[in-house]
């Protein structure tokens, strides 16, 4: 018998909502954690904070604070994957709780350590936490690329921190939405217009959304901080560091010479 052609859904650009947005997106993490974490997982590593595909590292960067302050901090990590980042803070003295839409991502976790840190499985809008329960909380590419209602995630967010807490989130620098998604010198020529918000969406032969990215500029990502009840006081554009020689996706080293990749929001409650 011949065996059935893999599917391949149809990548366009149209709306998708809240709903459809998670409901694709905590799909897609679940059939893909495993490939996920198998080819990226040596650069993540068990217990490295790193904000993304450049390899900024947390314990360089400080953007939560210096590491001798993380003790005792009780985190939230949003869209925590395999947990790797709230691992990291844990060996500080912290106290994190890891989240993410993903069961499949946190079966990982638990297969790296355990059960050592707390896991729960909620979508980054609902966050099932009373107020003021958290000092810090972080998102290292989680949640916020792909969800329809930035605002709202925001919101729940700013609502679970004490106040003064500082949320940092790294998310795909909204200056790359204009170029294609490729690692080569085909990815440095501008394709499409930066101020078109319209998702990208890979959907299956009924229509079905199976994957949702959102884009926001720049501006509509400072906006949306402030409707969130935040004051933004840093934006980090990390450099592509010599010793990086890796590609991850779109990432690469020569883009990453010549463009920003991803930019890293730091947030205070107000």
């Amino acid at each position: 018998m011949q065996e059935p052609e893999p599917f391949e859904p149809e990548a366009t650009r149209r709306d998708a909502n809240v709903t459809e947005s998670s409901r694709a997106n905590r799909g897609w993490w679940d059939r893909n954690a495993d490939d996920y974490q198998v080819e990226h997982g040596t650069f993540l590593g068990d217990d490295r904070f790193v904000w993304g595909p450049e390899g900024l590292d947390e314990v360089e960067a400080e953007l939560l604070g210096p590491p001798e302050d993380l003790k005792d901090k009780v985190i939230l990590e949003i869209g925590s994957g395999a947990a790797q980042c709230s691992r990291w803070l844990a060996a500080q003295g912290a106290h994190p709780v890891a989240l993410d839409l993903s069961h499949r991502q946190l079966q990982h976790a638990l297969r790296i350590d355990g059960g050592a840190v707390p896991l729960v499985q909620a979508d980054a809008g609902a966050l099932p936490f009373a107020d003021g329960s958290f000092d810090l909380a972080c998102s290292a590419y989680g949640a916020l690329p792909f969800v329809a209602d930035p605002v709202r995630v925001l919101r729940d967010v700013h609502r679970v921190l004490r106040p003064g807490g500082r949320f940092v989130f790294s998310v795909t620098h909204p200056f790359r939405w204009a170029f294609p998604d490729e690692p080569g010198p085909e990815g440095l020529s501008v394709a499409a217009s930066y101020f078109d918000r319209t998702p990208y969406v890979e959907q299956d032969d009924e229509g079905r959304a199976v994957y949702v990215e959102h884009h926001r500029t720049v501006g509509d990502r400072v906006r949306d901080i402030v409707a969130g009840g935040f004051r933004l006081v840093d934006l980090v554009e990390p450099q592509w560091p010599a010793w990086n020689t890796q590609e991850w996706g779109g990432w690469s080293p020569l883009r990453g010479n010549l463009i920003p990749g991803t930019a890293i929001f730091v947030c205070e409650r107000s």
